[in-house]
Order: C-alpha cells, then structure tokens, then sequence
C-alpha cells in the first residue's frame, strides 16, 4: 500500500511537469525571482537585510489549475531568508532600515499631546512608547512597550490585543534587558529636537528612524515632514521599516 502511494504521487508530479501549465510557470519564474540582500551588521549594530523571493512552482500550478487558464496574476511566491539576516543576530542593535526601501520611521516619546494629535489628524504613521498608564486600545499609533517597572503588564495588553512587535528601544530600556526578553533591539538614526533642524534634514535618508522628543516643538515636526515630502520617503510604522519582509 505504501509502495502504491509512493508511486501514485510519482506519476502526479510527473504529469505535473509535463503539463503545459506547468512549462509556462517555468518559463517566466526567473522573470520573479528576486535574490535576498544580507544584513549588515558593524560590531553591535546591524541594517536588517531584505528577504528574496522565488515563485512556487507547485502551489501556483494548483491555483491556476483551479481557474483553468494560465495567467501570471495567480503566481504564488515563497520568501528566500537571507544568508545573514537580522532573525540570526537578534543580539544587535538596529539603528536604521535597509537603505534599499525609500522609508523612514517615526518614533515617538510620549507627553506631548499636540505633536500626537498631528499625527493622528494628518494620518501619519507613528510609533508611540508607552506605559501601562498611557497604552490605549484602539490607538492610531504602533505602540512600543517603554515600562521596565510594569512591562510584564504591558506585554500582557499588547499580546492580548495582537500589537506585540517584539520592539525594545535600548535607550529607556536597558540593552541587557531588551535582550534577555528576545526583543529587536532598536535606537534611533538621528533625534528631532527644537534646535536641530537643519541637522535632521541634512541626515534625512533612506531607512532613518527618527526619534522625536516630547520637547520637540510642533512647527519644527512639520517644517521636517516636509522635507520628508520633498525627498519622496514615505512614512511606515518603526516595526515595517526593520522587517526583512517585503
């Protein structure tokens, strides 16, 4: 019985590659296939890399046999991890994206409400360090756990409603800590300040996490997010930008 099984999936596969269906996945799947690019890493610090990606030669011939017809748009692909990737050296400290993807993120500390009500009016998207006090469901921001006294609490709001990105920004807590809990250690690119604008946005580039002050007054944010216009990068959540994920 096993024998007949093992030769009956034998003969499918083989009648899998001689359809034409199949020759036609094969025909195109270089035309897809993109290769991942490594991290990099520079003594405790590392730029997450970029996974590649490959077409599923099985998975898109079941799909489009199911339609009947060969058409690209029904190709299924698979991810292709990179050879050094930031999920194997989760021990270093993330500064900025890929400098391959034309984005940038916002990190915010949290206490000034008119910089946070800018963000929330103009649809921007920020990330917010919270505490047990301040974490809010639902909220317009990603939010980071930012409480060593009560993270445990913290941890626990974010799991129990699916926000959990595993973030830990080594500049509240400490680099041990964010360690020991297996989280992606994160610290900025450059801070935004009321005294250093012409600074960030001689610094504004590709992958730049911006961490924003709570002291940081509101007509400076918006004088940079103009420059953030102007350079064409577009703005995703801090745990986006670090993803090796396409």
């Amino acid at each position: 019985m096993l024998f007949s099984f093992y030769y009956t999936e034998k003969i499918a596969i083989l009648m899998q590659n001689k359809s034409p269906l199949m020759q036609n996945i094969e025909e195109i799947e270089e035309k897809y296939k993109e290769v991942a690019t490594n991290a990099i890493i520079d003594g405790e610090y590392i730029v997450p890399g970029v996974m590649g990606r490959m077409v599923n030669k099985t998975k898109s011939f079941v799909n489009m046999k199911s339609f009947g017809v060969f058409n690209e748009y029904y190709l299924i692909f698979d991810n292709v991890k990179p050879d050094i990737s930031l999920e194997d050296n989760k021990d270093k400290i993330i500064k900025s994206g890929h400098p391959s993807k034309k984005e940038i993120a916002y990190l915010l500390e949290e206490g000034n409400q008119a910089v946070e009500q800018y963000f929330e009016e103009n649809k921007i998207v920020a990330s917010l360090l919270v505490t047990e006090e301040t974490y809010k469901n639902p909220s317009s921001f990603e939010q980071i756990n930012n409480d060593q006294k009560k993270y445990r609490n913290v941890e626990s709001l974010l799991n129990k409603n699916n926000q959990n990105k595993n973030v830990c920004y080594v500049k509240s807590l400490s680099k041990e800590f964010c360690r020991k809990e297996q989280k992606y250690l994160v610290e900025e690119t450059f801070s935004l300040n009321s005294s250093n604008l012409v600074e960030a946005k001689a610094k504004l580039q590709n992958g730049a996490i911006v961490f924003i002050k709570k002291t940081t007054p509101l007509e400076t944010i918006k004088l940079f997010q103009k420059e953030v216009y102007f350079k064409g990068l577009e703005v995703v959540s801090l745990s986006e930008l670090i993803a090796e994920k396409k």
